[in-house]
This record gives structure tokens, sequence and C-alpha cells, in this order.
């Protein structure tokens, strides 16, 4: 009696927006941190082979006031991931520039202008390019079924658009955010999949705490073991 061949499952690349995953989900919630982003498009996305992720963010840089330790938690969180066979890690810059700005609530000088003040802005450069630009490469060489985006950035509309129209693939979105929250948008890009990442899938999706392979030995910084941070404002990644 012959064999009947194994059930092949369609292949997914995920493209994950790692600021604003940071912001809209593990901001303030250091136990979540220490992510598996593999184990996550796994769980997301059970009927799919995941044949790649790819990680992007920016290296940040110590703020005044901010816990300065923050640098070296996200630099170990890095390579854990870089260790990972299927992940890939591209960065963006972190940039902290003076500017003068409006104050908020308006406030008003004598000569009728608004009353402006010296601040440092932070900002993060690059790092939506970079995956807009992966996005489409990866979709013009066509070697996956579906390629999707974890984001709730509506910056990313054009290239989900030109993925799903021009170069006639499938795309995916995965919201990090509430469904009634999520970016119209990006819904109104018609993804052929749509999901929403809760805390719940990124708390079954973490690292071990020792994380054992090739390159060396990952341990999760020991602030990421509780809630023991507060929530950031600018700070891209994990911290």
């Amino acid at each position: 009696m012959s064999q009947q061949p194994p059930h092949v499952k369609p292949t997914a690349s995920v493209y994950i927006d790692g600021l604003n995953l940071y912001r809209r989900l593990l901001a303030g919630r250091p136990e979540l941190k220490w992510l598996n982003v593999e184990a996550l498009a796994e769980h997301l996305l059970p009927e799919y082979d995941i044949v790649r992720v790819r990680y992007f963010t920016a290296v940040i840089k110590a703020l005044p006031g901010a816990d300065a330790t923050s640098p070296q938690r996200q630099q170990v969180y890095l390579r854990a991931l870089r260790s990972l066979p299927r992940t890939t890690v591209e960065l963006g810059k972190f940039r902290i520039d003076p500017r003068v700005m409006p104050v908020h609530p308006t406030e008003w000088e004598p000569d009728g202008s608004p009353r402006r003040v010296r601040v440092k802005k932070t900002e993060e450069k690059g790092s939506d390019v970079a995956l807009a630009s992966r996005l489409l490469v990866d979709a013009m060489h066509g070697d996956a079924d579906l390629f999707v985006v974890l984001t709730n950035d509506s910056d990313l509309v054009m290239p989900l658009r030109l993925v799903r129209e021009d170069l006639n693939r499938e795309v995916g979105l995965l919201s990090p955010m509430q469904p009634k929250r999520a970016s119209n948008e990006l819904k109104q890009t018609n993804p052929t999949l749509h999901r929403h990442v809760t805390p719940e899938a990124v708390a079954a999706s973490q690292l071990p705490d020792v994380l054992r392979v090739d390159v060396g030995t990952f341990h999760r910084p020991r602030k990421w073991s509780g809630n023991s941070e507060g929530s950031a404002e600018a700070e891209p990644s994990n911290q």
C-alpha cells in the first residue's frame, strides 16, 4: 500500500515593526519583552510554515532621567534574536536632536505668537523604509505564499498595497492593538489574513530564561522577570 505524501503547509514570511510592537503592546510589561519572534509567528499563524522573520528596530540611547541600563538589555535581546535560525535583525537609527517647539497646551507671548521652548526630540529613523524595502524585494522574489507585517503604523499602507495589487502576492496583517483600535488604513489594504496580537500570545512565545546556542548563552534580563518597569515614551524595541 503506497504511503500518502505528508501535508505541506503554505509558507509565510513575517516582518515585525519592533518600535510599533514595543509602543503598542510591550511598554510597561517587562515580563513580555524576552520575546521569541519565531515562536510568536508560529503561534499566530499555525496553518503556515514560517520561512523567515525579519525584525526591524533601532539601537536605543540612554535618555536623561531614564534607566541607563536599558541599552545593555536591548543589546542582549538583539543578540539573542540573531541566534534564532530564521530571524534577521535590521537596524535603523535612534536620534536625539535639540528642537524649538510650541508648548502644549498653547501659551501666548505678549506679541501674540505661540510660546516655544527648546526640547530634546527623540526620533527613530530608517526602520519603516527598511521594512518596506525588504517586504517588496522578498515579494518580488515570490519565495513565500503569504507576506505578513506586524504593525499598526499606517505609513506601511503603500508597500502592503504594492505587494497585493502590483505583485499579486497575498498579504497578512498582525495588529498589536485591540481590533477596534487597529489602523483603519491598514485594514483597508484588504489583507488575506488579519489577526490581533494579544498579550497572552506574547506571553506564550517567550525565549527560555537561559538561552544556550552555538554562539553563546543569553540570560533574560533581571528587570524583565516581572512588572518592574514603567512605560516608555519614545524608546524603540525592547528596552
